[in-house]
């Protein structure tokens, strides 16, 4: 038989471990959100050091409106997954898509805005946005991101180099100095980030936009925190009710950026 004292020692144990799962994965109210800062008007540095852009604003009044404090911690796309589930970030605030494949891995807020993909190239360029029409061309994309995914699968087989760069930068770097033909990615940040500033003079989208799948734009959040998801829902639905998010975009879009 087991002892009284062995027992309570196993209760202690029990109890112990039911709260450590009952317990948020984040500390002290304070929300660690995974940014990226190179998608203007998404996420971009301010020239004082911090962080702004949509996907800030929006996540600051998330935080205040399910009273916590946004501590936003800069990393490269590529690794905000990874950091996520290493729990060193609590959610991922930096434009990244809802897509199939992300969703075996993390969970999803429900969507914050939708845009639309596209190829930018020179003006006049001989090309299109499909495999045949990309036959031998150097395509940048942003490692980690769907474009990645989806150039990779739709693309490269068919003969098309798709290059992966550690951030959009480095893509709208190289697209500028003639080392890619063309880049993939939304077209937001290709027009704000891009298109409109003096290193853009002379390209263009070319064709039509790109469906790739997506459920739109979410904040990344781990799969073993439903409280945390379901706060976080809630507000963005409330924000959308009484127009505190379109009074927010606003400041960035003259369009509809939730989509359908």
């Amino acid at each position: 038989m087991i002892s009284h004292a062995l027992m309570s020692k196993l209760h202690a144990f029990l109890l112990s471990a039911a709260l450590a799962v009952a317990l948020p994965t984040h500390a002290n109210d304070t929300l660690r959100l995974g940014i990226d800062p190179g998608y203007p008007p998404m996420d971009v540095k301010a020239p004082d050091g911090h962080v702004a852009g949509f996907d800030v604003d929006l996540g600051d009044e998330i935080c205040r409106r399910i009273a916590m404090s946004c501590q936003w911690v800069e990393l490269e796309f590529s690794g905000m997954i990874p950091a996520l589930q290493a729990r060193k970030i609590d959610g991922i605030m930096s434009s990244m898509a809802i897509t199939e494949k992300r969703m075996k891995q993390i969970a999803f807020s429900t969507k914050l805005f939708q845009f639309r993909s596209r190829l930018i190239a020179k003006n006049g360029a001989p090309l299109a946005a499909t495999a045949q029409g990309l036959r031998g061309k150097r395509v940048g994309v942003q490692s980690g991101s769907q474009f990645e995914t989806y150039a990779m699968k739709n693309w490269q087989p068919a003969g098309v180099e798709v290059v992966p760069y550690q951030s959009q930068e480095g893509v709208f770097d190289d697209l500028a100095s003639d080392r890619l033909d063309a880049a993939l990615l939304g077209s937001v940040e290709a027009e704000q980030g891009f298109l409109k500033t003096p290193r853009g003079k002379g390209f263009a989208f070319v064709g039509e936009p790109l469906s790739m799948g997506d459920h739109g734009v979410g904040m990344g959040l781990r799969q073993d925190d439903p409280a945390l998801k379901a706060k976080i829902d809630k507000a963005i639905a409330d924000m959308r009710a009484d127009g505190t998010y379109q009074k927010i975009a606003r400041k960035y879009f003259d369009f509809d950026v939730y989509g359908e």
